[in-house]
């Protein structure tokens, strides 16, 4: 089920620079070890990812890369693309950096973990890009977000 209604889902992901959430569900605990950071253990439930993508291709090419099941482990993001379903994409298409306050709003909300310190992390000053939340948390993180900043969401 998406977290948010169905009539403001756009038709297709933008090849211009953005900003995009990835929500991923975990069926069941996983283990995951990505990069540098060392083996961590992911709890069943919502997962969400904040990334950016301002080089080519944009949004559209980033995230069709991260939905590939078989891709280079080059992300953080790639060592649990890869094993979790990503079942929500979210996304602005601006040249506008939003990723950390984007991550700086999920950090906030009630009820939010940060399962893996540094994840995603690695070129700016967050503590986490990767946020594990409540069921009924999503809906009103999509709700909190600000029509200003985000563009279009999609179920998969």
């Amino acid at each position: 089920m998406c977290g948010f209604p169905p009539a403001i889902l756009p038709p297709v992901l933008p090849a211009s620079p953005g900003t995009y959430v990835l929500v991923l569900r975990l069926a069941e605990t996983i283990h995951i070890q990505p990069g540098r950071l060392g083996g961590f253990t992911l709890e069943t439930g919502l997962i969400v990812y904040v990334g950016s993508a301002h080089g080519p291709g944009g949004v559209r090419a980033r995230v069709r890369r991260h939905l590939r099941a078989e891709k280079a482990l080059h992300w953080h993001i790639d060592y649990l693309s890869t094993v979790a379903p990503v079942t929500e994409v979210w996304w602005t298409a601006s040249e506008q950096r939003l990723e950390c306050a984007w991550a700086q709003h999920f950090a906030v909300l009630p009820g939010v973990t940060q399962p893996i310190s540094g994840f995603g992390a690695s070129d700016c000053s967050c503590s986490t890009h990767l946020f594990a939340l409540p069921e009924d948390t999503l809906r009103v993180a999509w709700e909190t977000l600000g029509h200003p900043t985000r563009n279009g969401a999609i179920c998969l």
